[in-house]
């Protein structure tokens, strides 16, 4: 283990100091979109984490730019590290020497990992590395598409809970059901040993136990499958509140899920005179950035909704939609850090046009570009942005997310009372 170690620092520091050769010509056609309904899928090989890498270089957005040693030692590094830890390590399992030059430097990496193992599971762990180098949140392989025994679409996954943050403090925003409702979480407690909100996320089939303290207790939960209450389960859902404001909560830009919103705020029209809308973004993970194009178009005709850049920075403007009616009502957005991806593109465009006030907290900063799926030979697939994300001004939005024009956190005594302050100061907003 000590001899890989030498050979991979001995790889990095010549990789950081050495000039890379010309690029050797990737061919962009070595992965196609899928077409038709998904084939079973086979097992990983060797072959496949071929089809990826090279892939990756002729198809991703800062694939002219990328250097294929990148990719090559963070999947090898993930390798060594499996062998490690299985107790599968082998003397010969030493880094190839890379040249910076992709086909060559490929033909070395196979030629060594196929004398250290054939085996599905490190095949596995050698592509999901080669995505990670990416670093890129909108870079993925589905490698395991099912869904668990017993799912139906009411269901939920995870921990059971929604978790937020203040200042330092992580702490239980709603308990939704599951583990953390039988281990009695309630909204407002503190957790005290995490501070990454992604280790409260667990994404199936990764069903690894999570061990929180709370207050003077350790609890530990095992995330599953729970059934969510029919409020949590829709997409858009509506009330009419106070003073005639129409109150319109969107979970995710999924199909129809604008029209939904302009049906909604019809109904509520009717009849009455409406003050202004409210629409709350909190916890809306994306989906259709042509969904979310569409319900910013309700308030704005012949803007510019954002900008999609190829890697030498030439940029293609995305346009409003403006077959859409206008609703022409004060509109006011609450957002949070669960607001991610199409919802940044949205709260995006409403800050910049203008049309909207944003109140809640900076949204969450992932949105590198939108992801395109890639078929993979073991009919798995492989998606990244072939194109970058700026918002209508131009700006970088991805890592920075957008900051609300009113700054109104939720704190953990909030939570426990039930208050919701960025709704309190939407209404101020609007009656005012």
């Amino acid at each position: 283990m000590r001899a890989a170690g030498v050979a991979l620092s001995l790889l990095l520091a010549a990789a950081c100091s050495a000039p890379a050769p010309p690029r050797a010509e990737v061919t962009a056609s070595v992965c196609a979109p899928p077409q038709g309904p998904a084939a079973e899928e086979t097992p990983t090989t060797i072959d496949v984490v071929e089809q990826a890498y090279f892939c990756i270089l002729g198809n991703y957005v800062d694939g002219p730019s990328l250097d294929g040693r990148t990719l090559l030692t963070r999947a090898f590094a993930a390798l060594t590290t499996e062998l490690d830890r299985t107790g599968r390590d082998v003397p010969h399992a030493s880094a190839p020497a890379l040249t910076g030059d992709e086909k060559a430097d490929w033909a070395a990496f196979e030629a060594v990992y196929r004398t250290i193992t054939d085996e599905e599971d490190l095949a596995v762990v050698t592509l999901e590395a080669m995505v990670a180098a990416l670093d890129d949140n909108h870079a993925r392989w589905t490698h395991d598409v099912s869904r668990p025994p017993g799912y139906y679409d009411g269901d939920g996954y995870g921990l059971g809970f929604q978790a937020a943050t203040y200042r330092d403090q992580v702490f239980v925003a709603a308990v939704e059901g599951g583990a953390a409702r039988a281990a009695g979480l309630r909204p407002g407690d503190v957790i005290e040993n995490v501070t990454d909100l992604r280790t409260l996320r667990p994404q199936y089939p990764d069903a690894d136990p999570v061990e929180l303290r709370v207050g003077r207790r350790t609890v530990t939960l095992k995330p599953g499958l729970y059934q969510r209450n029919l409020a949590d389960v829709q997409v858009v859902r509506s009330r009419l509140l106070e003073g005639d404001i129409a109150y319109v909560r969107i979970r995710g830009f999924s199909p129809d899920a604008a029209n939904r919103a302009f049906r909604a705020i019809a109904r509520m029209r009717t009849g009455r005179t409406l003050q202004g809308v409210v629409l709350d973004l909190r916890g809306n993970g994306g989906g259709s950035p042509a969904e979310a194009t569409r319900l910013v178009s309700a308030w704005a005709h012949g803007g510019t909704t954002s900008h999609l850049c190829n890697a030498d920075d030439r940029c293609e403007p995305g346009r409003t939609d403006d077959t859409v009616e206008l609703i022409g009502l004060p509109l006011v957005v609450l957002t949070d850090r669960g607001c991610a991806s199409a919802c940044e593109h949205f709260s995006s465009a409403v800050k910049d046009l203008r049309v909207g006030t944003l109140v809640g907290t900076r949204t969450a900063g992932a949105i590198s570009g939108p992801a395109e799926p890639h078929l993979l030979r073991n009919n798995t697939i492989l998606s990244f942005p072939t194109r970058r994300h700026l918002g209508p001004d131009r700006e970088v939005v991805d890592r920075i997310g957008v900051p609300p024009d009113h700054v109104v956190p939720l704190t953990p005594e909030d939570a426990a009372a039930g208050r919701d302050p960025a709704l309190a100061r939407a209404l101020t907003l609007l009656e005012g």
